[in-house]
């Protein structure tokens, strides 16, 4: 039975938890199918037994991949990992702790089949009530640059689950660059920038002991990066090819090259096969096998396309 949906956990030091997040979890995989639904743990070079955990939690479904990063990265290398080998066309990357509760993915699996990105959105009464006043004061805040720096209206930018069609996913992961916490900003602000669609959807959360964002580390570390969106320069290696070229022959050349999170940017007259920013090299042999041309592009040329993962 074809996979129609990819749920990504993005896991450090999440021994201790895992198994609470599968229960919660576990209901809502029987209404969506197990044979239907793919599980892709990503270990993001924990210190603990995670990723042995992870195994004796989640074996036994039909549909489970296992990825391990050799070191930690953060988060949003752990995601963007998980979106470049993910089979469904449509993903949800959700905590380990699953404390977004996961009744509420069915919604947001309607509204990615017409919006390319589908955030949780935790506000209530205008804003998001965390355990301490200090906390929500300062997620207020914190969302307020976000919002002046990004272009989102979103009111909630940093809930951990998010809705996305892989197409999309993957152009955003090739073309982000931070791999922590701010990841979730940084999407919002490409989105805004190809121009797609984002459609918050309302979500209940159980705030469950164990985050490791620290409001006094990471905040400005944070709000540093959040400046430097506007000025970075989003350029991709990528190989032009005929508006009729068959995603599956593509497909056929990266797994030659040992390629994989790519995406076909589809657009009127032609068709660009986005690249990691290392993958030049792999990009000249797709490039030479299928009559392309290799080439850079930034923002405004994958504007306005469709985008088709292979």
């Amino acid at each position: 039975m074809t996979i129609t949906t990819s749920i990504i956990i993005p896991a450090f030091n999440e021994a201790t938890r895992l198994a609470a997040g599968y229960e919660r979890l576990r209901p809502v995989l029987d209404e969506l199918g197990p044979d239907q639904t793919e599980v892709v743990v990503v270990d993001d070079g924990s210190l603990d037994d995670t990723l042995h955990v992870a195994h004796d939690v989640f074996g036994h479904l039909p549909h489970t991949l296992f990825v391990q990063e050799p070191i930690n990265k953060g988060k949003g290398a752990a995601v963007k990992l998980g979106v470049a080998v993910a089979r469904g066309p449509l993903v949800i990357a959700s905590d380990a702790d699953m404390s977004i509760r996961p009744q509420h993915f069915a919604a947001i699996l309607a509204a990615l089949e017409t919006s390319p990105l589908a955030p949780g959105s935790r506000v209530n009464e205008g804003q998001v009530a965390y355990d301490t006043v200090l906390r929500t004061i300062a997620g207020k805040v914190f969302n307020r640059l976000v919002r002046h720096y990004t272009g989102t209206t979103l009111r909630d930018t940093q809930c951990g689950c998010k809705g996305f069609q892989l197409g999309p996913a993957r152009l955003l992961a090739l073309l982000s660059f931070y791999d922590r916490f701010i990841y979730d900003a940084e999407m919002l602000y490409l989105a805004d920038q190809l121009g797609l669609a984002v459609t918050p959807v309302n979500v209940t959360w159980d705030d469950i002991n164990g985050s490791t964002v620290k409001i006094g580390r990471d905040s400005l570390q944070m709000i540093r990066d959040l400046r430097s969106f506007r000025s970075t320069h989003y350029v991709n290696p990528v190989v032009r090819l005929a508006r009729t070229t068959d995603a599956a022959e593509v497909a056929r050349w990266a797994r030659e090259t040992r390629t994989q999170g790519l995406v076909l940017a589809r657009g009127a007259l032609d068709v660009l096969l986005v690249l990691p920013r290392d993958g030049a090299l792999a990009g000249a042999g797709i490039a030479a096998a299928l009559s392309g041309t290799l080439a850079t592009a930034g923002i405004d040329e994958l504007r306005e396309r469709t985008y088709e993962a292979v």
